[in-house]
């Protein structure tokens, strides 16, 4: 019981931080589309959260804290949409650097 309700909690963690962080992206750059991947028609492990800016597109996985578990195939798909675009992890502790980057990268593609 105790092991399930930590689980739950983390969940509400990461979504509220998720939700907070699509708010603070549409702010910054509020021409872009932030899109919500919910786990149907996408491959297990794809990232959270595709941003597309004009030509630009970036990919993030979201967690509650940097040291949270990575499912399998998640390290696969950042490190391969990185190859291609734009592609991290973000938590709380590493969001400000990894938006600064997600910015320069989809702003400098016009």
């Amino acid at each position: 019981m105790q092991q399930i309700r930590k689980v739950v909690m983390g969940l509400k963690n990461e979504n509220k931080f998720q939700a907070e962080l699509i708010k603070e992206i549409r702010k910054c750059m509020p021409n872009c589309f932030v899109l919500k991947n919910d786990g149907s028609n996408v491959p297990q492990g794809f990232p959270d959260l595709l941003v597309l800016n004009g030509s630009a597109w970036g990919a993030l996985e979201t967690k509650r804290e940097k040291n949270a578990k990575r499912q399998p195939n998640q390290d696969y798909y950042v490190d391969r949409l990185d190859a291609m675009s734009f592609s991290r992890f973000i938590s709380p502790e590493n969001k400000d650097e990894v938006l600064h980057e997600l910015y320069s990268t989809l702003r400098s593609d016009r």
